[in-house]
């Protein structure tokens, strides 16, 4: 298989902050860094952050304009210049309770809008943001946690227990044939006419190609051989996934959908793919999704039309 995904075309996997986690116990700098006038500060309620008036950016402020809230340091900008120390601008964000309001804006609108810099922040702090808000508890004894490590871990005060944070793998695939077409599918709660490739998550003990060959063979009846190729990643944290793509290579070609998660798999040639999307009676995934570009990059271009 010679497809590929189109370097920097994943939206969401474009980190430019330096993390600093070994900053993140440091307090003393902590303070100093949020005591700074060029540090800047976002604002995140739920999993939306805000944005200025036209949505094309993030809107950061100065500290000393930002609302109480838990704190969470996201790291440096080492590109910025100089800032606060030799290290670089510190970058925060201030985790607020309630719904946000039209100021906000979630990342399957702003991510294929924000520059590089500005989607890692999204990406990153709206995944602890999803984060904190199921983790308020401690999993081994039940009393309240308490946030420590800028934002990072939370702390049974009863049992010590410390959480982190945890993405959830999930592979996301690309299926081919002998004849060079692709499989998608269609969820059984999508309207007509929306297609993606298959994706399911890493069960405990199971390798990313043993993963693969179980998904695809449990929601289409499909064979996948050995050849397995990966394509890239994405972090998407809505809540907590991070997706694993891959072009894989069937053996078997036969289609039964298992009438559960998938009501509807085919085998498309770029001829039909073309055609039904320039109709419009096809809608693929939308141009932020792994999918999307594990689709266009067995298709060798880009494609119209999305969900």
């Amino acid at each position: 298989m010679a497809y590929s995904i189109a370097p920097g075309s994943l939206a969401l996997s474009r980190p430019v902050l330096d993390r600093a986690a070994d900053r993140r116990r440091d307090d003393d700098w902590l303070d100093k860094a949020w005591a700074a006038s060029d540090t800047q500060v976002v604002l995140v309620a739920g999993d939306q952050v805000q944005v200025v008036d036209d949505r094309t950016a993030l809107r950061f402020l100065p500290p000393a304009e930002a609302p109480e809230g838990p704190r969470v340091f996201l790291g440096i900008d080492r590109e910025s210049g100089a800032g606060m120390t030799a290290d670089g601008r510190a970058v925060f964000a201030v985790l607020l309770e309630g719904e946000a309001d039209e100021s906000y804006g979630g990342l399957r609108e702003l991510g294929g809008v924000l520059n590089d810099r500005e989607a890692g922040i999204a990406a990153h702090v709206v995944g602890l943001a999803n984060w904190h808000a199921v983790h308020t508890h401690c999993a081994n004894c039940g009393e309240h946690t308490e946030v420590v490590d800028a934002g990072h871990v939370r702390r049974c005060p009863a049992c010590g227990l410390s959480h982190f944070p945890r993405s959830d793998p999930a592979i996301i695939v690309l299926v081919t044939d002998d004849q060079d077409r692709a499989l998608l599918g269609r969820n059984a709660a999508w309207p007509e006419g929306r297609y993606s490739t298959l994706a399911g998550f890493v069960e405990p003990g199971e390798s990313l190609e043993a993963a693969v060959r179980r998904e695809v063979l449990e929601e289409t009846g499909v064979i996948v051989g050995a050849d397995i190729a990966y394509a890239g990643s994405q972090p998407w944290p809505l809540p907590a996934s991070l997706m694993l793509g891959f072009y894989a290579k069937a053996t078997g070609f036969d289609i039964e959908v298992d009438d559960d998660e998938i009501s509807e798999a085919k085998w498309f040639t770029r001829e039909d793919l073309r055609a039904l999307a320039e109709a419009g009676t096809m809608a693929l995934p939308g141009a932020i999704s792994i999918s999307r570009r594990l689709i266009e990059g067995w298709y060798g271009d880009s494609l119209t039309g999305s969900w």
